[in-house]
């Protein structure tokens, strides 16, 4: 570098150096001249009757759930429907091997023959005896004897038709049928097993229309609800008839909404909550039993409340705050305490009254005791496209 320029660097950097100094104001604050206020919006606090939603953890189950067995021993002879797929109540899951109770039932026929022939041959015994000991032909004991005999046909013939009954339902209860309608599950046994009767489970059947909804209430959050209903704070729907909404995995909400339709008194020793129960209208199948959700108790309300938009809510070194216009036209910041959410605003419990004003958008260039102006922060600058024109701006008019 010739020594001329090294010579004018020095000068020129000291010059620069200077003036960003001089542009700048005091330490860590504004330019010399200061920033125009920033723009703000505000929403003034007034009380009103909030609806508020209580969300739980919870998971579909199928509203009717039975397990399909055989009631007979039999070699699996048939699968008759698909797995996975939609059965009616009735229909035929699978088949045993029939012969060995086809044989059975031929027996107990026979053996229904066998006890109508006996009777009637006793019936015609008594018929002759009768007019015999009558006419003093016969003794007491021999007449006593037929009657007897004919009794004893009766009730074999009694057992012969419970005997064949019996054949006849082991016979159709080798076509082993759904109890429901339902969705089926896979088949755990295929053909050629050796199905020992209804200790060996076949699939399972759900019934998925309507879906329940299964989930826990804590002791707290009960005693919480009942404490606050006491003081008049929280109003519970009539009977605790909660309407229920499920949030899904990915965030969306089931479009048919169910109700609360069970609540036990009984707390598990365990997880320390007791059970409760929604059902929900699932026509097409969107909901599946087993999923994982998020219940939504709708239909309470807190009356009087004080709510700001959750966006207006940040987090402070000492909890959550707001910040609200004061009296000289500056943000002040306002520890608050919160309760439940209602729809897109917080309900604030402590640190608010009627009447104040809450920031709620423009809070990116907000920090304690900075002077603001409320107007709208998301209109465009003046001179930007799309801004307003000013007051004494004169129209372009072309001749």
């Amino acid at each position: 570098m010739p020594r001329s320029f090294r010579s004018l660097r020095a000068p020129f950097i000291a010059i620069t150096a200077a003036a960003a100094i001089a542009g700048c104001g005091p330490q860590g604050g504004p330019p010399a001249g200061g920033f125009p206020p920033a723009v703000v919006a505000v929403q003034e606090v007034k009380p009103v009757a909030a609806p508020v939603e209580f969300e739980f953890p919870a998971q579909t189950a199928g509203s009717r759930e039975v397990e399909v067995r055989a009631r007979v021993t039999g070699i699996l002879l048939k699968r008759n429907f698909e797995e996975g797929a939609r059965v009616r109540a009735g229909q035929s899951l699978f088949t045993l091997d029939p012969a060995p109770f086809e044989a059975a039932l031929a027996r107990a026929q026979a053996d229904v023959a066998s006890a109508e022939a006996g009777l009637a041959q006793a019936a015609r015994n008594v018929k002759r005896y009768k007019p015999l000991y009558e006419a003093k032909a016969v003794s007491q004991k021999e007449y006593d004897d037929a009657v007897s005999a004919e009794e004893i046909a009766v009730a074999a013939l009694t057992a012969a038709n419970a005997r064949r009954e019996e054949a006849r339902l082991n016979l159709s209860w080798t076509k082993v049928e759904s109890p429901i309608s339902g969705i089926s599950s896979r088949a755990l046994k295929s053909e050629g097993s050796l199905v020992s009767g209804p200790d060996v489970l076949l699939t399972t059947v759900t019934q998925s229309d309507p879906l329940y909804v299964n989930f826990g209430l804590s002791e707290t959050e009960q005693s919480r609800f009942r404490r606050d209903a006491a003081a008049g704070t929280l109003v519970l729907p009539k009977d605790g008839r909660f309407e229920v909404a499920v949030r899904l995995e990915d965030g969306s909400t089931y479009a048919k909404p169910g109700r609360l339709v069970f609540s036990d008194e009984r707390f598990s020793s365990t997880t320390g909550t007791s059970d409760a129960r929604a059902e929900l209208p699932n026509p097409d199948g969107a909901l599946r039993p087993g999923q994982f959700v998020r219940a939504i108790l709708k239909g309470a309300m807190r009356p009087n409340a004080i709510t700001v938009p959750q966006r207006a809510v940040m987090e402070g070194p000492q909890g959550k705050i707001v910040y609200v216009l004061g009296a000289q036209g500056k943000a002040e910041p306002r520890p608050v305490g919160v309760g439940d959410w209602s729809g897109a605003d917080w309900i604030i419990t402590s640190g608010l009254q009627a009447g104040d004003k809450v920031i709620v958008d423009g809070l990116m260039k907000v920090f304690p005791g900075a002077p603001v102006q409320v107007g709208d922060p998301n209109a465009p600058p003046p001179g930007a496209p799309g801004a307003a024109p000013k007051a004494d701006a004169k129209p372009d008019v072309k001749k």
